[in-house]
């Protein structure tokens, strides 16, 4: 026996010996499967960075979010007397159904859930509409106390201007990866900055026992995370709001395929904001697979006349740009083909100049003919058109400029076949406003890292070529100004009442899956490309609308120029850039209407572009302002004097001088208060005044009305 025993003893002796020599067993690691059951690893997630505008403003930030789940198994409240599970599903079930968008019957089905072998589960979740819930929701569920109904806070993306520049900003969402739940980006800035917006996690290491207690004298070891960077962007707010606003306007009045429309600062390329439709809104998930890509930089179209003003730069910067030779206006062969003006048929032999006002194919054409060739395409290579701008968005398209045939270069000049970038027609035309430096468009203002409050990327502007002079520069300026002012100029929608703006419209034919182009009425995409004011431009903006359902005597230049118009104005407004109209458009003086219908007067007026404004109720015309031999812009007010009681207009945005001038002619008691334009009135429009009624209008300049909100 003690033979046998200590045997026994020496194989126990170099067991032991052996797995403390090697720390294994049976291929089994002891030591790390110890660490592993004993040792601790807690994941402290880092926050990711935030989204901001030019000012500082987020634009993107994070919010705590709630997930809801059920515990339906009676095993949670054995051994106590509070019920911790579902004890009355169908309670459960209607009060939830007011709460998520769950019909009762649904959510009554998972709390009865079964596993394949018929047991029942111990939680159950409720999908995709049990997720993401706002902090109010889930107090509202919470304050109905339903047992075995509890929540999992989380973090999620919180875009608080919802539909808000979505295809730059782009989106995120939470993904699950072994067990950690994390905020990944999936389009636009998210997705191309995920990796500096994520940061890094941290961790907590500790060793505690079965029951989970940590060991007595060990300490956490502590990594602590390192939040993600935050992104500043060139994007202004109050610019954006503007733009998203007038733009939605449009889209929900023409109903059009698509529109774009971008707004910078010439002088840096700063992109201030930019918006188009279709878009998404990411914060309610609407719209998420309507339109991914940005239609500024990823999609190419072909500008259509907007491309003039770049034949015409070169012309001058070439030397040989005459405004007052004329050449035959209708139609014009190359190559054994025909291309024609807008109306088939010209307007007889017309001037240069008359051909940019009127926008002219066949005088782009004849222009070519003076520039060259090769000339001409090297103008447009200088302009950046064939090439990335290097603008810092994902998927920059590069376009294609055409130049096999002769006509591919003729159609080039009225910016038909060739392709380009809305982003790229925006750098070429900061070099027309920026006296012919070109600067290179950017979004991204800085990167700063939150952790440390080092600025981690800092972009300035940059110019990236000089393909025109400065003088070239201001005469194509004020030769583009006479498309909005000159009674034969195309762009005579785009006159403002406050500033001097000068551009050029396009009207381009779209290709369809047939071969060829569509064509008619609404069929074309729409565009303007302009620049205020005039002689010192402090914004470009160009505005793009495919195929708008336009009503029978509107032209395709009407939805582009409601947008253009209010966002031009209230942004340069808001700039606090002064008025400058010294530059009149060129509208024949107006008649006297003294004694006539006043019905009559008002529809002559609007159909002439003006804005009548009847002061009274009955009879005939008895006084007017401005009177006879006035010039009046387009869309100016002509106030009309009659009898009978007044009907108060809306004086919303009416000028100081307009107002006094409405207070004189209808005798009414009105205080006016303040200076600029008018942005409230005590008694809403609409209502007839009684003679001793009282109206007070206060005005406020425009810094008052457009200053920042902190």
């Amino acid at each position: 026996m003690l033979a046998i025993f200590g045997l026994l003893f020496l194989v126990m002796f170099f067991r032991i010996l052996y797995i403390q020599v090697t720390g294994s067993v049976h291929g089994h690691d002891l030591v790390k499967e110890a660490e592993a059951k004993f040792n601790k690893t807690q994941v402290e997630q880092a926050e990711r960075g935030s989204i901001l505008d030019a000012n500082g403003v987020p634009i993107v930030t994070n919010t705590a979010s709630y997930d809801l789940f059920a515990v339906v198994s009676p095993e949670a409240s054995a051994g106590t007397k509070q019920k911790l599970h579902v004890s009355d599903p169908n309670r459960t079930a209607t009060i939830l159904s007011k709460y998520i968008n769950m019909p009762k019957k649904d959510i009554l089905n998972k709390l009865k859930m079964k596993k394949p072998d018929g047991s029942p589960y111990y939680q159950v979740e409720f999908g995709a509409v049990g997720k993401n819930l706002s902090h109010s929701q889930m107090q509202k569920i919470a304050d109905e106390e339903l047992p075995g109904i509890n929540f999992t806070e989380t973090t999620q993306r919180f875009y608080p201007n919802g539909m808000f520049a979505s295809n730059i900003i782009g989106f995120s969402q939470r993904t699950e990866n072994e067990g950690i739940v994390e905020i990944v980006g999936k389009s636009g800035l998210e997705k191309t900055f995920n990796k500096e917006l994520s940061g890094e996690n941290g961790e907590v290491n500790f060793s505690k026992d079965k029951w989970g207690y940590i060991f007595p004298g060990t300490e956490k070891m502590i990594t602590p995370p390192k939040d993600g960077d935050n992104i500043y962007l060139t994007l202004d707010k109050t610019i954006q709001n503007i733009l998203e606003s007038e733009v939605s306007k449009v889209d929900a009045e023409y109903k059009p395929k698509s529109i774009v429309a971008v707004v910078a600062d010439p002088k840096t390329g700063k992109i201030l904001a930019s918006t188009q439709r279709p878009t998404f809104n990411s914060q309610k998930n609407e719209g998420m697979n309507t339109s991914w890509l940005n239609r500024l930089t990823e999609t190419t179209i072909e500008p259509g006349s907007t491309m003039k003003a770049f034949t015409l730069a070169t012309a001058i910067e070439k030397g040989v740009w005459d405004p007052n030779a004329t050449f035959m206006s209708g139609q014009y062969t190359v190559g054994g083909r025909t291309i024609r003006d807008a109306n088939q048929v010209g307007w007889g032999r017309i001037s240069y100049l008359e051909a940019i006002q009127r926008s002219s194919n066949v005088g782009m054409a004849n222009l070519l003919e003076r520039i060259g060739d090769e000339n001409f395409l090297n103008s447009i290579a200088k302009f950046g058109f064939g090439e990335k701008t290097g603008i810092d968005l994902p998927g920059e398209a590069t376009g294609k400029i055409l130049d096999q045939y002769k006509i591919n270069t003729v159609t080039t000049t009225y910016g038909q076949g060739s392709t380009v970038t809305p982003i790229q027609l925006i750098q070429a035309f900061s070099a027309i406003a920026n006296n012919g430096e070109m600067m290179k468009p950017y979004v991204i203002n800085k990167i700063v890292d939150p952790n440390t409050g080092k600025v981690l990327k800092n972009n300035k502007p940059e110019a990236v070529g000089q393909p025109i002079s400065a003088e070239t520069a201001k005469e194509v300026r004020d030769i583009l100004a006479t498309t909005i002012t000159s009674p034969k100029g195309t762009a005579r929608n785009f006159a403002s009442q406050e500033y001097e703006v000068s551009g050029k419209t396009g009207t381009a034919q779209i290709p369809n899956n047939k071969g060829g182009y569509d064509w008619g009425k609404g069929k074309f995409l729409y565009s303007f490309i302009g620049m205020a004011p005039q002689k010192d431009p402090q914004l470009v903006m160009y505005v793009a609308v495919e195929k708008p359902n336009l009503k029978g005597t509107e032209y395709g230049s009407e939805p582009v120029s409601k947008i253009f118009n209010a966002v031009m104005e209230s942004s340069l407004k808001y700039m606090n850039v002064e008025t400058d109209m010294s530059q009149v458009p060129q509208k024949e003086p107006i008649d006297s209407y003294l004694g006539e219908k006043t019905t009559d007067i008002v529809k002559e007026l609007t159909g002439q572009k003006y804005e009548p404004i009847v002061v009274g109720s009955e009879g005939k015309i008895t006084d007017q302002f401005p009177k006879k031999g006035s010039v009046v812009l387009e869309k100016g007010k002509i106030l009309l004097k009659t009898k009978g009681a007044v009907i108060l207009p809306d004086f919303k945005g009416w000028s100081l001088r307009d107002v006094l001038k409405y207070k004189e002619l209808s005798g009414i008691n009105m205080k006016v208060v303040g200076d600029g334009y008018v942005s409230k009135q005590s008694v809403p429009a609409g209502v007839t005044l009684k003679k001793n009624d009282a109206v007070q209008i206060t005005l406020k300049t425009p810094k008052e009305q457009y200053s920042k909100k902190k």
